[in-house]
């Protein structure tokens, strides 16, 4: 098809003539080159009070060595030249001269794939572009997504094994794999491409990032988490900051496969889920709380009502059921903006039987329990926190800096009448998560409120790798208090087997 404003001569693109090949050199042995004589060191004139010189019988001097520093490891991702981006920049060039963006628009994905393939192959003929088959490839994927997609980061998001993409600047690029954070040898263009992918990516979900609004909170379109912080703030450069999700989404079995909780720990969270125990999971970033929240809505009932309020909708929800809510930011004039607490509010009259509050980092706490306490059994929600003590405190701290002036006690009372259960995740020193605690609140003695382990996390070691071993193991409960709710659900035979298998 005829297409834009297609290259049709060299006339057009016109290359620098290529630089005549340097003649060959003959090898020949190269004459050693005369060692030159050292000058006369005069003797050095004695000072008074001088320490003496070596010669004269004093101790040796003692050099001191500098430690030098080791190269950082860099993950070769897709390892190209200095040359390779000096021809990648010169044809992209001239492809964006060349070609109409309007109506690139108006193809599809896999149609304007090919028709930037197809220009990219005759700007590289008419330029005398010398490149292998596979740089030829390479080159041609590179600018496709350039143009189309996310640049240079579309070959780590289409890595499944890569958790955190973290960019610090054009030239700077760190991933987590396995836990572990590795700097890779991605690089854009300059600050400018990067920002302009920064752009692209929350515009998807209406909004925007620039001077006037330099942090942004948005996701990809699979739900992945993005952060952007731009200059002037990032002094450095754009500063781009993606948690992926796998495409295949986690069960509690999953977590069970990979060591994070123990095989009568999951039926024991199962167990707390059907139930419709209000549940608060707790742990620091990167702990794994989203995915344990993916997991845990997995037991709730196909027929029940969920509603989800997030900051950026990012959770995974399998039930048919599902109504998804998420904050919005101000516009340009500081006005417009929808808060996690109006979220909340309004959800109450949308007539839930489930509330997931996606992350509780505000006042809308005292929201969350008072719709935990007023029917709406079996909620869930997320919160930065070491202990699960911690997280009960964190809550009373989010509601009295909220504004509301109530006692401590009250907000205490509150707190126990609404929370069932708090579940604990921790990234441990290896890099890998587990499930700390399944602590359920028990009530309050004076001002104190009263909590109990029923499932506890206990570091043995490590094995020669680094690797933390450890046991999930029972707290000798014999009867939890969401007992009667179990018995309710007519689950009390697997909640006594369960305990039974934890030792309990």
């Amino acid at each position: 098809m005829a297409f834009g404003k297609r290259p049709a001569s060299s006339a057009q693109l016109t290359a620098p003539a290529p630089a005549p090949k340097p003649a060959p050199i003959a090898e020949a042995k190269p004459k050693p080159a005369p060692t030159p004589k050292k000058p006369p060191v005069p003797d050095p004139v004695p000072v008074k009070g001088a320490p003496k010189s070596p010669s004269a019988g004093g101790s040796k001097p003692v050099r001191v060595q500098t430690p030098e520093a080791k190269p950082e490891p860099v993950r070769k991702v897709n390892q190209q030249s200095d040359q390779y981006y000096a021809t990648k920049m010169t044809i992209f060039n001239a492809l964006i001269d060349t070609i109409d963006l309007s109506q690139l628009a108006q193809l599809d994905a896999e149609s304007a794939r090919e028709e930037i393939r197809d220009i990219v192959v005759e700007i590289i003929s008419i330029k005398n572009v010398v490149m292998s088959i596979s740089e030829q490839e390479q080159l041609l994927d590179d600018i496709c997504n350039d143009v189309l997609g996310y640049g240079p980061l579309e070959p780590l998001l289409a890595r499944d094994d890569i958790a955190d993409i973290m960019v610090n600047g054009a030239d700077t690029t760190y991933i987590e794999v396995n836990g572990k954070i590795e700097r890779t040898n991605i690089r854009f263009r300059d600050n400018a491409q990067l920002m302009n992918i920064c752009q692209r990516i929350v515009s998807q979900v209406g909004r925007r990032v620039d001077d006037s609004s330099p942090i942004c909170d948005a996701r990809l379109l699979d739900g992945s988490r993005v952060n952007v912080i731009a200059p002037p703030l990032a002094i450095d450069g754009p500063t781009l900051t993606i948690r992926k999700f796998k495409k295949d989404k986690l069960r509690l079995q999953d977590l069970v496969n990979f060591g994070s909780i123990s095989e009568p720990g999951a039926e024991l969270l199962r167990i707390i889920g059907h139930s419709r125990c209000n549940i608060l999971i707790s742990g620091g970033t990167g702990s794994g709380k989203t995915t344990l929240l993916n997991c845990l809505t997995g037991f709730i009932d196909p027929t029940e009502r969920v509603i989800t309020c997030e900051d950026s909708a990012e959770l995974q929800l399998q039930q048919p059921h599902v109504v998804r809510l998420e904050t919005r930011p101000p516009n340009i004039e500081g006005s417009g903006e929808i808060t996690m607490r109006e979220l909340v509010k309004n959800c109450l009259r949308m007539r839930p039987e489930r509330i997931i509050v996606g992350e509780v980092r505000g006042p809308e706490a005292f929201d969350l329990l008072q719709a935990m306490n007023t029917g709406h059994d079996g909620s869930m929600g997320t919160l930065h926190a070491n202990s699960p003590r911690e997280a009960l405190s964190r809550v009373e701290s989010m509601i009295t800096m909220g504004g509301f002036s109530l006692p401590a006690k009250t907000i205490r009372e509150m707190i126990v009448g609404s929370i069932d259960v708090v579940v604990q995740a921790s990234r441990l020193r290896d890099g890998s998560r587990r499930i700390m605690n399944i602590t359920e609140v028990m009530g309050l003695e004076g001002e104190t409120i009263v909590l109990q382990d029923v499932l506890k996390y206990e570091i043995d070691g490590e094995d020669a790798d680094g690797k933390v071993l450890g046991t999930h193991r029972g707290t000798g409960v014999g009867r939890p208090r969401f007992w009667e709710r179990a018995s309710y659900y007519n689950m009390e035979r697997d909640l006594a087997t369960a305990l039974d298998a934890l030792g309990s």
